[in-house]
């Protein structure tokens, strides 16, 4: 059964959050937080950040910085891509974060909601333990799921990884990677500069 929600705008929110949120048309401003690697951005990270533009006043769009975790591209690149990649909406900031739990960073910058994309059945497995986590840390903010369409729901950051440098993948990145994404890749990644 597939239960819709309504995103109501006067959501109740901590004490300590309260005094970050401020009036939209009569009611509380709906913030959210998207959180990855972003290790690189994908066409299925900016629909979920354009749909997340959609459905919230504000969505902070913040990489996760996990210091055990190896990158292919560093933070600094990850953010500029990610910069250039959300211009057209002026609800996104872009944001980093480190050292914290992804729930206490969300109550730190004052949202009420964490917006999160399920492709597989183990996204949805692994999101329903991490919703129930975050729930027992602050009930105040709610998970918010979002399913990508058919055509980009294979997707990921690691599948564009493993296409990097082997022959022809300057034909195709395009089609995985929003434009900013692809040349800042091919500056990178080129064959010339494998070799």
């Amino acid at each position: 059964m597939i239960r819709l929600i309504h995103l109501q705008p006067s959501v109740p929110v901590l004490k300590s959050t309260r005094k970050s949120l401020i009036s939209v048309q009569g009611g509380l401003m709906r913030k959210a937080v998207y959180a990855g690697s972003f290790d690189p951005l994908t066409r299925g990270h900016l629909w979920m950040i354009t749909e997340g533009a959609r459905l919230f006043d504000q969505l902070v769009v913040a990489i996760g910085v996990n210091p055990d975790k190896h990158y292919t591209l560093p933070l600094e690149e990850r953010l500029q891509m990610l910069k250039e990649s959300t211009v057209q909406f002026p609800n996104v900031k872009v944001d980093s974060f480190a050292g914290k739990l992804l729930i206490n960073y969300a109550r730190s910058v004052g949202a009420g909601y964490l917006l999160r994309g399920i492709r597989i059945l183990g996204d949805y497995e692994y999101e329903r333990m991490l919703r129930y986590v975050n729930s027992d840390l602050c009930a105040e903010i709610q998970s918010v799921f979002l399913i990508p369409p058919r055509e980009i729901a294979e997707v990921s950051s690691s599948m564009v990884k493993s296409l990097l440098g082997a022959e022809g993948w300057e034909e195709v990145i395009g089609k995985y990677v929003p434009e900013p994404v692809a040349r800042r890749l091919f500056q990178k990644f080129s064959r010339s500069k494998l070799l």
